[in-house]
């Protein structure tokens, strides 16, 4: 276990002073700041910090990270296995099973030195001059097995008193040009999937789309994004809220519920903290930011050696390619996967 202090770093703002620990979400509909960790099997961490402040993420100190070597990595699906695992998909749409379903893969290497010392947060400072995103952040808490740095570019939940908003993406490309036809029609049927989510917490009439297909773009690739917005029903709180929308619908699929279940067939192991939640929540201001747990690293510490980790995937619909999907999955894990491994520079050009 790192002996490093608990912090938290998002939006700006850095949490030191850890208070307490929690895995229940109606803590959040309480008092303080909280940093939020959800794995995308449902486990949820809610830690709350005394001390919260304003400030930058700090520069890249050389040496403070040492990742692994570019060659250690593995994938728990390889390009066979993705491949086959985008075929049977397919066999499912085609069946009436589901319409849509997002297929990760988890990437693994061990870090150096048996990980003595690492620490995620001097990752996330060079993700932050590698691949800046909006969501990006720091979730360490040793004490409880969590340790993320993520670059999330996408918006799980937004809060603002009892107005609550969804920002899915759903198409990636490198270019604009890339987009397809197949990709516009993925992100409305995840759009179609977060208002109904949304729906069952929210006030009747109140679940809004005031943007549709919007071409993002982030370093290295581009992605098409919507908002769904809506205001919370009278007596709807965080534990109604988790239990409506997680985990996020752009990555699991539609129906959800089906998509689960294929995933569960198709997948080799947790996702964890890819594809969850990650963020933070201030409920004196009634206030919060959780990101989906995409574009994330984290240390896992409970194998004989230390591993970081790190997800990828893509959405699978009828009109999916299964090398595009694979290629897609390659395009999202290559900038990061040099950024953590040492082999990009600070300005984000390739070494």
């Amino acid at each position: 276990m790192s002996d490093l202090a608990p912090l938290a770093r998002f939006d700006g703002l850095t949490a030191s002073g850890l208070q307490d620990v929690t895995h229940d979400p109606a803590a959040l509909d309480s008092s303080g700041f909280w940093a939020v960790s959800a794995d995308f099997e449902g486990r949820i961490v809610c830690a709350r910090f005394s001390d919260v402040r304003r400030e930058a993420v700090p520069a890249p100190v050389p040496g403070a990270w040492r990742g692994p070597a570019v060659g250690d990595w593995t994938s728990s699906l390889d390009r066979d296995a993705y491949t086959a695992g985008v075929r049977r998909i397919r066999e499912h749409i085609a069946a009436g099973d589901v319409y849509q379903a997002n297929l990760c893969r988890v990437l693994s290497a061990p870090l150096p030195d048996g990980g003595a010392g690492a620490d995620v947060d001097a990752l996330t400072s060079l993700l932050a001059r590698g691949n800046p995103a909006p969501y990006a952040g720091t979730v360490r808490l040793p004490g409880h097995g969590v340790e993320i740095a993520t670059a999330s570019p996408e918006l799980f939940l937004r809060r603002d008193g009892r107005t609550v908003e969804s920002g899915p993406i759903k198409g990636t490309g490198r270019t604009e040009d890339d987009l397809l036809e197949k990709d516009h029609a993925e992100n409305v049927m995840i759009v179609d999937l977060v208002r109904n989510d949304l729906g069952r917490v929210c006030a009747t009439g109140s679940v809004s789309v005031p943007d549709l297909c919007v071409v993002e773009k982030h370093p290295g690739l581009v992605h098409l994004v919507s908002t769904v917005r809506g205001r919370l029903a009278d007596g709807a709180g965080w534990p109604e809220l988790f239990a409506a929308a997680f985990p996020p619908g752009s990555v699991t699929g539609a129906p959800k519920s089906s998509a689960l279940r294929i995933i569960a067939e198709l997948e080799r192991g947790p996702r964890g903290p890819y594809c969850g939640a990650i963020g933070w929540v201030d409920a004196d201001r009634g206030t919060a930011s959780l990101a989906v747990g995409i574009r994330t690293f984290w240390i896992d510490r409970t194998g004989p050696a230390p591993l970081l980790r790190f997800g990828t995937g893509a959405g699978i619909t009828w009109g999916s390619d299964p090398e595009r999907e694979w290629d897609e999955t390659e395009l999202k894990a290559s900038r990061l996967l040099a950024v953590a491994s040492g082999t990009q520079l600070e300005t984000g050009r390739d070494a």
